[in-house]
């Protein structure tokens, strides 16, 4: 009997094809997932040259931390500012561009484009216009409004990372929603119409549950970015004032690289990495109450 049969060969390119995604996940994710696990149960003074194993220390650690309770609050404050006005504008901003009139071809290109920009490049920019002296407190200044000093004060901090970060990326929602919108039936909005629904009316019954899945992936997307956000951090306001701004991620970058507790460090990325799941598993799991065809 033939060992190398068809159907063997067949399944050994499609093992080969699979290979390189495979050693990909492998080498780049699961690999470090377990040495970050066990990291964590490890005190690394990498200046000192230690390596100790602890067991379960760090963990302890974790019930204990104040300045973690206020790094989870300041993350829980900033998903929910983020999350909300990112959605809310994206959907607003898609509903508005998909008329059919004349410009919005400019317009798209416009709200898209901060997408593309670097990342610390556009938030250096911020940086120099949220300054007292920048050009907000200018414009603000033109209509005689005596602006603050954004990034020094622990409300209007956080208030103005929330919104550097939404006028950076709510594009690429828009564009999500748009594509979306653009697949809804339009029959279905002019049968509504005779039947005397209006304009709310179509939007809520019609357009929501037939962009609902759309919703739920930009949403995932989003409180996922959320939580990992680090360098509008660092370059704008590098946690503080105090420690308003100091979010899990930097929270984490604190312990690891600045303070060199790289087995707290790790133990902190088990909790973002508990937190991310969770929230996932939660959304995909409560899909099936909101999104049309998942019930």
């Amino acid at each position: 009997m033939t060992f190398w049969t068809y159907r063997r060969r067949d399944n050994l390119v499609g093992y080969l094809f699979v290979a390189p995604a495979l050693l990909g996940s492998l080498a780049f994710v699961l690999i470090p997932l377990g040495m970050v696990g066990w990291y964590s149960l490890n005190e690394w003074n990498v200046l000192g040259g230690t390596f100790e194993f602890i067991g379960i220390e760090n963990y302890q650690q974790l019930l204990g931390d104040e300045k973690l309770r206020d790094s989870l609050v300041a993350t829980a404050w900033f998903a929910a500012g983020l999350v909300v006005l990112n959605l809310s504008l994206a959907l607003l901003l898609a509903v508005l561009l998909n008329q059919k009139l004349r410009g919005t071809t400019l317009f798209r290109t416009l709200f898209f484009s901060p997408v593309l920009v670097s990342l610390v490049a556009w938030t250096l920019v911020w940086q120099l216009m949220l300054q007292p002296e920048g050009s907000v407190n200018g414009l603000l200044g033109f209509f005689g409004i005596d602006g603050p000093n954004w990034l020094r004060g622990d409300t209007t901090a956080m208030v103005s990372v929330i919104v550097v970060q939404v006028i950076k990326n709510v594009g690429l929602n828009m564009v999500l929603f748009l594509a979306a919108l653009q697949g809804v039936p339009a029959p279905l909005y002019e049968a509504a119409k005779i039947d005397g629904a209006g304009a709310w009316t179509r939007f809520r019954r019609i357009t929501i549950p037939l962009i609902s899945p759309t919703i739920l992936l930009t949403s995932i997307i989003t409180i996922v970015g959320s939580l990992q956000v680090f360098a509008q951090i660092a370059v704008l306001t590098q946690g503080g004032p105090g420690t308003s701004t100091t979010v899990l991620i930097y929270y984490l970058y604190q312990q690891a690289f600045q303070f060199h507790h790289f087995g707290y460090g790790a133990t902190i990325s088990v909790l973002l990495f508990v937190i991310v799941a969770a929230l996932t598993l939660l959304q995909w799991q409560m899909r099936r109450k909101w999104v049309l065809h998942e019930s």
